[in-house]
């Protein structure tokens, strides 16, 4: 499996289903819920799908509105130690097992997943 090959294997509308499952949960979180505004919930799982969706090979729309992801410095207002990137993958695990993607790009996705979660702890 390649990164062409998840856009390929799941589509639009299985990002579209693996965010909104992940956030689906945020609101509920005692962690995750204090780093998100919760009037726009709805924009940050749109610059999600939209951020995987251009990574993984479908189309820039994440590109095209916002520019370089940034990943790090954007994230930087927030606190993220280990407890914050554990969780936040733990919300992302229990998004996996609700939408059931295919084997193969699901392990693609959770692999590059747990590595940017790690990349973007910026606290101790």
């Amino acid at each position: 499996m390649t990164e062409l090959n998840v856009y390929e294997a799941i589509g639009e509308e299985g990002f579209a289903r693996l965010v909104a499952a992940f956030y689906r949960q945020v609101p509920h979180d005692e962690i995750l819920s204090q780093m998100y505004d919760r009037e726009d919930l709805a924009g940050a799982e749109g610059r999600l799908r939209d951020f995987l969706i251009g990574r993984f090979g479908g189309p820039q729309r994440y590109i095209e509105r916002r520019g370089h992801p940034r990943l790090r410095a954007r994230h930087a207002p927030f606190r993220i130690d280990r407890d914050a990137r554990d969780r936040w993958m733990a919300l992302m695990e229990y998004a996996f097992v609700e939408v059931s993607l295919p084997v193969e790009a699901e392990a693609f996705l959770r692999e590059f997943l747990a590595q940017m979660a790690t990349f973007m702890i910026n606290r101790e």
